[in-house]
């Protein structure tokens, strides 16, 4: 049950209200905006809500039990704060929301509606679309550590523990040649074909400084360095932006050991039988089904 302000009760009781929603987002890398459906600017908890910015939300469903519920906020990319650019590099993904109704002719009198988060973002002609998901999406999240023969680890964190500054497993390159969005070309890389497939690409200069990316495809031919992002470029690429590119890990116990020496630290279970031991057929004479170890 919700407690409303006695203020805000107040407010409410009176025979015309002075009502509007604000909307405070909250980026992963910690920057705030401000938003409210009022025609002038709102202020409170050390954050100037925008007017006129074009913010438009839709109805909100709230579900019972552990269903999500949700909505969508839609608007224009204006410099209000959200610009495609950012959008497409990814800085809203699973950003916080949170949805506020306060009395614009009193911000004091408030109350806290509902705390999000953005979901799926679809852009076109300039305006955008969010999803707006509630508390209960992170029910459906992967929590804690799971029985499974690949590593639960990412390459490098603290549990992992392989040092990614050295130059065994990360080296910087300068684009020689690119498609501008997904292919790149670079020399005097130094690893081997297919080293840092699954790896991750940093652009440390151009219009994407700062944005990393997967790897998809690492080609060594002859002195050149070939590889295929997963992700497309917000901006386009350019020949001479430099960028750092590591190692990549398919999370296997033989990556593991052959790859980076580091099967001390492996995260995984590789000797727990898969669904293809249990659904095979046993065949008489077959060796190793007598009940024993298949690892000694």
């Amino acid at each position: 049950m919700r407690t409303i302000p006695p203020g805000l009760s107040a407010h409410l009781a009176e025979g015309a209200t002075t009502l509007c929603h604000c909307w405070k987002l909250i980026r992963r890398d910690g920057r705030n905006f401000g938003f409210t459906d009022h025609d002038n600017d709102l202020s409170f908890g050390g954050t100037v809500f925008a007017a006129r910015s074009g913010l438009e939300a839709a109805e909100v469903t709230s579900e019972l039990g552990f269903a999500v519920g949700g909505g969508e906020v839609s608007g224009a990319l204006v410099s209000a704060g959200i610009t495609e650019d950012d959008v497409s590099s990814g800085f809203y993904d699973d950003a916080g929301v949170e949805t506020w109704l306060v009395n614009w002719s009193n911000v004091e009198e408030r109350i806290l509606l509902d705390v999000g988060s953005i979901g799926e973002i679809r852009r076109m002609d300039g305006a955008f679309v969010a999803e707006v998901r509630g508390l209960m999406h992170r029910l459906d999240e992967e929590r804690g550590r799971l029985f499974r023969a690949t590593c639960a680890a990412d390459l490098g964190d603290a549990k992992c523990g392989v040092n990614l500054s050295s130059s065994a497993y990360a080296d910087t390159g300068t684009v020689s040649r690119t498609d501008g969005a997904l292919a790149i070309a670079a020399s005097g890389i130094g690893f081997a074909d297919g080293w840092c497939t699954g790896g991750r690409l940093t652009w440390l200069t151009g219009l994407n400084a700062g944005i990393s990316v997967e790897v998809k495809v690492h080609r060594a031919i002859a002195g050149t360095d070939e590889f295929d992002l997963w992700q497309r470029a917000p901006q386009r690429i350019a020949a001479g932006d430099t960028f750092r590119v590591t190692a990549g890990c398919d999370k296997t116990h033989a990556a593991c050991r052959d790859k980076f020496k580091n099967v001390l630290n492996f995260r995984g279970f590789p000797h727990m039988p898969g669904n293809d031991f249990i659904i095979r057929v046993p065949r008489q004479g077959e060796p190793g089904m007598d009940g024993g170890s298949f690892f000694r």
